[in-house]
């Protein structure tokens, strides 16, 4: 019975070597098309972003919180805080991948086949 297990162990294991021989992975390569596409809708994403920060900044400019709690009021004026850090760092982190992307897809454009280092 054990002599059963360990002859498919060793199955297993031959097979699993040589498909790791082979390159193991499936997933191809992405291409510069991709990274084009990822910086286009990253860039347009920070674009949006950008228009939904400065109408927050707006609406919350012109519409300041009038409490008479001063409890309220901290409160109030942490939620616009948060509220517009948010908006602003999604900005930041669309554009920052966009001009990421961008770059790696200038890269891939000049680098030619290059081996795997494993």
């Amino acid at each position: 019975m054990s002599d059963s297990k360990n002859r498919s162990f060793e199955t297993a294991d031959s097979l699993s070597s040589a498909t790791a021989d082979e390159g193991g992975s499936t997933t191809p390569r992405k291409g510069p098309l991709s990274f084009l596409s990822g910086a286009i809708t990253s860039g347009l994403l920070a674009w949006l972003c950008l228009a939904l920060s400065q109408k927050v900044v707006v609406y919350f400019s012109l519409h300041s919180p009038n409490y008479s709690s001063a409890m309220a009021q901290s409160i109030a004026s942490g939620f616009k805080t948060l509220v517009i850090g948010m908006c602003f760092l999604a900005t930041f982190s669309f554009a920052f991948i966009g001009f990421g992307l961008t770059l790696v897809f200038i890269r891939s454009l000049f680098a030619g086949k290059e081996p795997d280092a494993a």
